[in-house]
């Protein structure tokens, strides 16, 4: 079984059909270039072969991008030198792709025949690098599909000659959003920016019609044509040079020096722009090299695209039978009950949404209604797809109407009395096979579990917020979770096209685990007289999204209080935190609650709009003399939440490597240049990373005591993705 197929019909137009085998996209291998190759070869040597076009045999999409296995192997081949093997596979793609971009043509840019692609859809990565050799670019008129260059998004750049093509072909001014943001665009959007040609019904028919009537000219790409400048201007052009000023001010005013990825496209922008194209191709691959080789682009590869996926297709789930949700109970209309509705509805489930009344579960409803009113005027959304999503969601107050419902998801008041009175109602009238799931984010599964008599069916979901906008859903077993309840969950956050990780039942499980050491490790440092501004930037600076005392702020100060009373109220003596809850009950009483009351660690505008960190802060807690280095403040910061994701692995509360990487990156936004907590201890080496856990201990106390896991590890100088019984990619 081939990839690529040719066949010639009889005006002489060579249609060549990409159809991967097993696969419901094409999927580029190392088989498939030799065989495209191979192919372009074909059609350039026979005289009766007028021009070639270049299709897919998958419906509604051309290519989904690459295997990244061939990288694997490109870097294998180079033995003892890793970079030369990798340089050597990506100038190979170069000359192949160089090869459909000349076609046969001479020094004169005479002689050449027409070769064109005709997308029927989705075609990223690979699959637009391949379009962009061709001379013409036809796309079927599908507002499905997707064409773009994402692969910034997984810690690496476009470098099959997308990077240079794309910048020569719109200006680097115009590419950025295509290369530095990995932005996505229907094929309408696509033709507007100047990334395609044509959007047709019928884009075989088309690319023949084209290809029969092109002539020499229409065939030579504008960098292959005597006086080309670079549109826009390049580096040397005054135009030019303030755009890539502007470039490079953007890029680390975004990534903040973390994302090697981002800085090498640039260089390679920047550098290619100032050399003839076949020299370009050179200064991108080396770069592409480059990123390659750092381990940041490696760990990101991983948990953002071969881990994520791996979990989202139910690496983890349970043997039992299809659990896909037919009908299902949300009970809770606040925030998250009508968050999960919408999503659930917008998956085609049938959802009951009930709250204590039925005006209140109208107004519940009422968020899938505006969502899809924004989505109707951005263009994501039609009505008819709404009505469609509002017929499938029935609001109510009577708790008959959940009859039939196969889960039943309750996001009532985080009290256990409440959410226990609730499951019993709810449990009188839903089918005895039904599975309950709480979404809590702090409250033990196994004690909430005790209000049924199947605890075997209860679970917890954990949607963090706002539930449409985060892709991580936390599933927590309880101590006799059954195995068909995490296939139930696995398979509903499947069809919701979120992605699940599963965790034993703990104390704040294990995203709200890591997250809250981070926070009150900020806070600490503004008691100990650390200037917040050093606080927050070094934060930033490591990769974090959001400072520590901004993320309370945002979450909101009181609801911190109430966490760290009823933390000490079950921890009792053994409580560590007492320096935090100083400074965060004191801005509580004086009324600083955070964004939601326009006052907290920063200060807010009328709008609601952060002005800058709150001045009154440091008559309270005066900022001191000396202060630390920013490594300093950054390893306190990073350490507080990965010795909590050690610890949780350690205790079986994590059970998969995978998912605390994925989990942290998706759950909270931990450094993703990092590729997780696991990932980059991996990197920091267990020895050092030992070390600094100790130097940590000694200057700040027992919070960063090193867990026996890591010290063991230490001791062998193992990693975590190379332990034995570790799951890794």
């Amino acid at each position: 079984m081939t990839d690529f197929t040719m066949t010639t019909d009889a005006e002489g137009v060579a249609l060549i059909t990409w159809d991967t085998p097993g696969k419901s996209m094409n999927v580029m291998s190392e088989a498939g270039f030799g065989e495209l190759d191979a192919l372009i070869d074909k059609a350039l040597a026979d005289a009766e072969v007028k021009g070639v076009v270049i299709t897919s045999g998958k419906q509604g999409s051309f290519a989904g991008g690459m295997d990244l296995n061939l990288i694997a192997r490109m870097r294998d081949a180079g033995g003892d030198d890793p970079a030369q093997g990798i340089f050597d596979g990506i100038m190979s793609i170069h000359g192949i792709l160089r090869k459909i971009e000349r076609a046969g043509m001479d020094e004169k840019n005479k002689g050449g025949k027409p070769i064109a692609a005709a997308l029927p859809g989705t075609a990223l990565g690979i699959g637009l690098e391949i379009p962009l050799a061709c001379h013409r670019i036809f796309a079927a008129d599908n507002p499905k599909a997707k064409i773009g260059l994402p692969e910034i998004m997984v810690g690496i750049f476009p470098g099959a000659g997308g990077t240079t093509r794309v910048s020569r072909k719109l200006g680097a001014m115009a590419a950025s959003p295509f290369l530095m943001e990995g932005k996505l665009s229907d094929p309408k959007k696509a033709k507007s920016a100047g990334l395609i040609d044509e959007v047709v019904e019928d884009p075989v028919a088309a690319a023949k019609a084209w290809v029969l009537e092109a002539k020499d000219a229409d065939i030579v790409k504008p960098w292959d044509a005597k006086g080309w400048k670079m549109p826009g201007g390049a580096p040397y052009h005054p135009a030019g040079f303030m755009t890539f000023m502007g470039a490079s001010a953007m890029v680390n005013g975004k990534t903040k020096g973390v994302y090697p990825a981002a800085k090498a496209m640039l260089s390679a922008v920047y550098e290619g722009a100032m050399v003839p194209f076949d020299t370009a191709l050179k200064i991108e691959a080396r770069w592409f090299t480059n990123v390659l080789l750092n381990p940041s682009s490696s760990a990101m590869i991983r948990s953002l695209f071969v881990n994520k996926e791996a979990l989202e297709k139910g690496a983890n789930r349970p043997e039992a039978p299809d659990q896909r949700v037919r009908k299902m109970g949300v009970l809770g209309a606040g925030m998250m009950g009508a968050g999960i509705t919408l999503v659930a509805a917008q998956a085609g489930i049938e959802v009951v949404l009930l709250d204590q009344s039925k005006e209140a579960a109208d107004k519940g409803k009422a968020h899938t209604a505006d969502y899809m009113d924004k989505g109707i005027a951005r263009k994501k959304a039609t009505p008819e797809s709404k009505d469609a999503t509002l017929a499938r969601i029935t609001a109510t107050d009577d708790h008959a109407q959940l009859e039939g419902c196969d889960l039943i998801v309750e996001a009532v008041f985080e009290d256990p009395g409440v959410k226990a009175e609730v499951t019993k109602k709810v449990l009188a009238v839903v089918p005895e096979d039904c599975i309950f799931a709480t979404n809590t984010s702090t409250l033990p599964i196994t004690d909430l579990a005790k209000a049924t008599d199947k605890p075997e069916q209860f679970i917890g979901i954990h949607f963090f917020s706002p539930v449409e906008k985060m892709m991580l859903v936390e599933i927590i077993k309880g101590r006799e979770t059954g195995d068909r309840a995490v296939a139930k969950a696995l398979d509903f956050v499947r069809q919701i096209r979120k992605t699940p990780i599963v965790v034993n039942d703990a104390r704040f499980f294990y995203a709200n685990r890591c997250i809250i050491p981070y926070i009150n490790e900020g806070i600490r440092m503004v008691a100990e007289g650390v200037e917040p501004a050093l606080i927050e930037n070094a934060a930033k600076l490591v990769g974090m999204p959001l400072g520590p005392l901004q993320l309370v702020d945002e979450t909101s100060i009181d609801l911190g209080v109430k966490i760290a009373k009823a933390t000490r109220a079950a921890m009792g003596d053994a409580y560590p935190d007492e320096a935090v809850d100083e400074v965060l009950f004191w801005m509580a009483e004086n009324g600083r609650l955070g964004r939601k009351a326009g006052a907290g660690f920063y200060a807010y505008d009328e709008k609601g709009k952060r002005t800058g960190l709150w001045d009154g802060l440091a008559k309270q807690y005066p900022v001191a003399e000396a202060q630390p280095e920013l490594l300093e403040v950054q390893h306190r910061l990073l350490f507080a939440q990965v010795l909590e994701a050690v610890r949780a692995l350690e205790e079986g509360v994590l059970e998969d490597i995978r998912e605390g990487d994925v989990g942290a990156i998706l759950g909270w936004g931990f450094a993703p240049w990092s590729g997780g907590p696991f990932s980059w201890l991996d990197m920091l080496g267990a020895p050092y990373a030992a070390e600094r856990c100790d130097a940590l201990t000694e200057a700040h106390g027992a919070r960063f005591t090193c867990p026996q896991l890591l010290r063991d590890m230490a001791g062998g100088n193992r990693t975590f993705y190379g332990r034995d019984g570790a799951v890794a990619a």
